[in-house]
């Protein structure tokens, strides 16, 4: 796994095939890794699996990234399983979905016991005091990431910034949003087939790329073929899934159980995820707090900071919603608080995304037919350019929280400002990595708090 058992093949080499162990326990450490959200996830995979690895190529990473962007459900985690998927068929897909949740899963029963069970400490407030600049950082440069790669002419800058006004000043909708970029690629992939060609206009160096395992050319293997009986039984094994626990837990706890109307809730959460967890977030908080009270709005706002300073997707902050539901709602003895609340919180988590992996083992064959025809591809492209957009006003909101966190009227937080030009430099400058960014900036939001502000 390591650099001297299994070194970078040379630039004019083809890698070589991958064993599926050592695809496990790289799956293992993404999911350990993957800090910054869904933005700083997908850089971190491009780095590992394009750039350093060679595992995939760029254009078929990003094909497949368009792919997960139109699905609802965490794009970074469907990306991930779709790329298991097609290295190793539905074992490998498998594996590399739920390796990039558990650790987050894990790590996230673990803080919300210690957060309800002993408070708040300053010290974890000072952590999360330097670790939301580095967030907003990192979405910023993951902005600029994604867009110089996808933004390859005019026509995609001019989607990209319509589709930034639109949700900026007219906050309009993810979903229309994504509509939108893919008629508007549709349509002009046919009026001006080059303005929407995948292949055309990539960075410098990249036409003529050092060969990947599953290069642009590479055919489709067996597994990925699409086939009618395939299709009908994986639905059949992820609707039946779904029955199953559903079944169990009307049995156990009827229609109003709290595990039950979780599963139900979070189900329709899944299935409503467009454009990330930030898009769903004002669903869950109205569901989770005001209409079934699983948690009251202080709890789910510090339930958000822990989302975002854990590894996994930032929608893992269901997670801590069912453990708050599970602590304050306990459906096993009041003695065993911690496993209701650990048994809610796996209860929601399968329920979030389980669907993914039905979308992508039912919709992976198909998609691979189509990385070559611009019929296809056009409308992902365009959306690829909208989502550029989105992400850049994800950056201005965290900005503005971060910078102003009681509102324009409130103090300018000149300290939040100085670390996220700090973290910025770090990342655009100096390339610094993901985790020794996060961990410096905590660090550093721990000093301050605690010496500067405390002694102050």
């Amino acid at each position: 796994m390591n650099d001297t058992t299994h070194p970078t093949p040379g630039a004019s080499e083809r890698p070589a095939p991958v064993p599926f162990a050592e695809a496990f326990w790289f799956w293992l450490k993404l999911g350990c890794i993957s800090f910054g959200g869904p933005a700083g996830q997908m850089a971190i995979m491009h780095t590992e699996l394009v750039e350093r690895r060679r595992w995939i190529s760029e254009k078929r990473f990003l094909h497949a990234l368009n792919y997960c962007m139109v699905l609802p459900g965490p794009e970074a985690q469907q990306l991930a399983t779709y790329i298991g998927w097609l290295m190793h068929g539905t074992r490998g897909g498998l594996a590399a979905g739920i390796l990039f949740v558990l650790p987050s899963l894990l790590l996230l029963v673990l803080l919300s016991w210690i957060y309800i069970a002993f408070g708040s400490l300053p010290v974890v407030a000072a952590v999360f005091y330097g670790i939301k600049p580095a967030v907003t950082a990192l979405v910023l440069h993951a902005a600029h990431r994604i867009g110089s790669r996808a933004l390859k002419n005019h026509w995609l800058w001019a989607i990209a910034a319509a589709s930034f006004v639109a949700i900026f000043a007219l906050d309009a909708p993810f979903p229309a949003i994504v509509l939108a970029a893919a008629l508007v690629g549709h349509w002009g992939g046919r009026r001006w087939p080059h303005v929407f060609a995948t292949g055309s206009g990539h960075a410098a160096g990249s036409q003529a790329h050092a060969p990947a395992l599953i290069d642009d050319d590479t055919p489709a293997p067996p597994h990925a073929l699409f086939t009618r009986s395939r299709l009908v039984r994986v639905l059949g094994v992820g609707v039946g899934l779904w029955l199953i626990a559903m079944a169990v837990l009307l049995a156990l706890y009827g229609v109003q159980g709290t595990l039950t109307q979780m599963g139900w809730f979070f189900t329709k959460a899944a299935l409503m995820t467009f454009g990330g967890a930030y898009a769903v977030l004002p669903y869950v908080y109205q569901g989770a707090v005001e209409d079934f009270g699983w948690l009251n709005a202080q709890q789910m706002i510090d339930g958000l900071a822990l989302g975002e300073t854990t590894p996994g997707p930032l929608i893992m902050v269901v997670a801590f919603v069912g453990f708050m539901g599970g602590w304050l709602h306990p459906m096993l003895e009041l003695d065993a608080l911690f496993w209701s609340g650990a048994l809610a919180a796996s209860v929601v988590t399968f329920f979030t995304f389980l669907p993914s992996f039905v979308f992508i083992l039912v919709g992976g064959p198909f998609i691979e037919t189509t990385h070559g025809q611009l019929k296809f591809t056009a409308p992902l492209t365009a959306i690829t350019a909208a989502v550029v957009g989105v992400i850049l006003n994800l950056a201005l909101f965290f900005a503005y929280h971060v910078w102003w966190p009681q509102g324009f009227t409130g103090p300018f937080d000149a300290a939040s400002a100085t670390l996220t030009l700090l973290a910025a430099v770090a990342l655009f400058r100096f390339k610094l990595g993901v985790v020794p960014l996060i961990v410096g900036c905590g660090l550093l939001g721990m000093a301050w708090r605690l010496f500067a502000v405390g002694g102050g």
